[in-house]
């Protein structure tokens, strides 16, 4: 970019490109501010683009158009119950009465559109105020050719969650793949999909067809575009301009060298810290070196935003339940030489697949949220050990499902196996021998779980006994508990799983605009804090699927409007 053509002011500054700062910068210039909005690496999108996409915004337009109809009472309810005395009153509050008005602004006003999640339920059923569905939504499948020349300058899909650069969208589109070898439905829509895919790669050299996180930074950016947003990508905001404990905008760092631009107001959307190595050895459990942990965000995600605010007199919270996101996550080898990461999120559920420790034992519900799932790993490790569990299954399931980035039936299972990703015995003990497993605990493991699963039962740990259980099961399955069925048909396959995360929790402490505050709790003037740079309102708890996104777009959106000067919902 040329020197002369870098702006010297605006009214709001967004640093960061994910959900929350794009989210800000659209609400901000539709509100008639100028905007400009710079991003660290050489594409758009952040943790986001990589992401699943699904954002937990209960009483949301489309819940309500399909009759779901709730008082916000009972989201407060499952959240009070949830948090206990980590329930933030002012955030939570804030963000719950925010959240249909800003789905309804982005559909009314922009090119992001949704389409709903009203059949997934809150992640524990068992809670009070958990509803059986209508608190999720994602970003409507977007067609990428009307980006433009937009289009290169965003993040592709992550790799590993891909398939040949093709992203599966969660629900019916996901169904398909896997159920394509049983169901002819499944495998014309399957055909269909990849024969479009396959067009795509020849004719334009990347999916076009997008869905999920990479639909809905799409959506927004192409919505920032529209209204004026200035978007400089390969740029990082070195430092930010206080005048008389006022914020008034940044000194950026530029291909060109530092530029400075004023602000009458900066909002910090960096991503967190879920790269920065020095705060992980502070804040992560079980993280001695900084790199214990698989994080899921890019490198860039790196806690820029957390020192720029630190400088400016923000405080991060440490007092949280958990500091990180967790996610179940595996190291992928490549071809290339290279190591990608895969999250464990669908097979979990599914029947016929069990989580043990290297003791051979289970310790968690596995059918539980990805959250539980390592929470519950890093508490039954013995301090001193490294943190990790397998997953265990037999031949029948690895060729329905997959596991992890193994595919299932029919691409084949040899490059796995022999990159050495995909372990496998011939028996129990030849796995267990394989993974460096007590081969006498995994088969007391296995013969005591066949003995209940025969009967679709899990005394043990009780899975399949919440709806979101019984969501994440096989809903073909012809046993009476979609979540549970024994592992008995060798030969055994295994993959090694490590704690990992989605992006971080203890960010910014903030208020109910989401300005940020300074250690006398008051807010500091012109410095607000959005997505995981602001600190979690659920105090580092894990209550559903989306709490990362869902709280992003919407204090994007409540910020942009503070700034704006409107406070009255629409």
């Amino acid at each position: 970019m040329p020197a002369q053509s870098f702006p010297s002011n605006c009214d709001v500054l967004v640093v960061g490109s994910g959900a929350a700062g794009l989210a800000a910068a659209v609400t901000a210039a539709w509100h008639g501010q100028k905007v400009v909005l710079v991003e660290k690496d050489p594409v758009f999108g952040g943790a986001t683009a990589w992401s699943g996409g699904w954002a937990w915004v209960p009483r949301n337009p489309l819940a309500q158009r399909a009759g779901i109809c709730e008082d916000i009472e009972q989201p407060r309810t499952y959240l009070r119950n949830e948090l206990g005395t980590r329930y933030d009153a002012e955030r939570v509050d804030a963000f719950l009465e925010a959240c249909p008005h800003m789905v309804a602004f982005f559909e009314r006003h922009t090119t992001l559109q949704f389409a709903d999640g009203n059949g997934i339920p809150d992640m524990h059923g068992d809670t009070p105020g958990a509803a059986l569905g209508g608190h999720q939504v994602i970003a409507a499948p977007y067609d990428a050719r009307q980006l433009g020349a937009l289009l290169p300058r965003l993040r592709k899909t992550l790799r590993e969650t891909s398939f040949m650069g093709m992203p599966i969208m969660a629900g019916a589109d996901l169904a398909a793949f896997l159920n394509m070898t049983r169901s002819p439905r499944a495998l014309l829509h399957v055909g269909k999909r990849f024969a479009r895919h396959l067009y795509h790669l020849a004719r334009y050299g990347r999916a076009m067809h997008l869905v999920n996180g990479v639909a809905l930074v799409a959506r927004l950016a192409k919505s920032a575009e529209d209204l004026g947003v200035r978007m400089i990508e390969s740029t990082s905001a070195k430092r930010l301009l206080l005048k008389d404990g006022k914020v008034q905008g940044a000194v950026l760092d530029t291909a060109q060298g530092e530029r400075t631009i004023r602000a009458k107001a900066v909002i910090l959307a960096a991503g967190g810290f879920p790269n920065d190595a020095e705060r992980r050895r502070q804040l992560f459990p079980r993280d001695d070196s900084g790199y214990d942990n698989l994080a899921l965000p890019p490198p860039s995600c790196s806690g820029d935003g957390l020192r720029l605010g630190e400088a400016a007199g923000g405080v991060v919270a440490t007092d949280l339940k958990s500091p990180v996101a967790w996610a179940p996550v595996s190291k992928v080898p490549h071809r290339d030489g290279s190591t990608g990461h895969f999250p464990h999120i669908i097979e979990r559920g599914k029947p016929g697949i069990i989580g043990v420790l290297a003791n051979g034992k289970r310790f968690v519900n596995e059918a539980h949220g990805y959250y539980d799932y390592v929470s519950a790993m890093i508490e039954a490790v013995p301090a001193g050990e490294p943190v990790c569990s397998w997953l265990i299954c037999d031949h029948r399931f690895v060729r329905r499902f997959g596991l992890g980035y193994v595919r299932p039936a029919p691409l084949p299972l040899g490059a796995h196996l022999r990159s050495g990703y995909l372990k496998r015995g011939q028996t129990l003990a030849d796995l267990a021998k394989a993974c460096g497993i007590d081969p006498a605990g995994l088969s007391a493991t296995v013969a005591d779980f066949n003995l209940h699963a025969r009967q679709g039962q899990d005394p043990a740990f009780g899975r399949g006994s919440t709806p979101f259980n019984r969501k994440q099961g096989d809903p073909m399955h012809p046993g009476p508990n979609p979540c549970v069925a024994p592992i008995e048909h060798g030969p055994f396959y295994a993959v090694k799983v490590q704690p990992g995360c989605f992006g971080t929790f203890a960010g910014l402490l903030t208020d109910g605009h989401a300005r940020v505050l300074n250690e006398a709790g008051q807010p500091i003037n012109g410095l607000y804090a959005a997505g995981t740079d602001m600190a979690s309102i659920f105090g580092g708890w894990y209550p559903s699927g989306g709490i990362n996104l869902g709280p992003a777009l919407t204090f994007g959106y409540v910020a942009a409007r503070h700034i704006s000067g409107v406070s009255d919902y629409e």
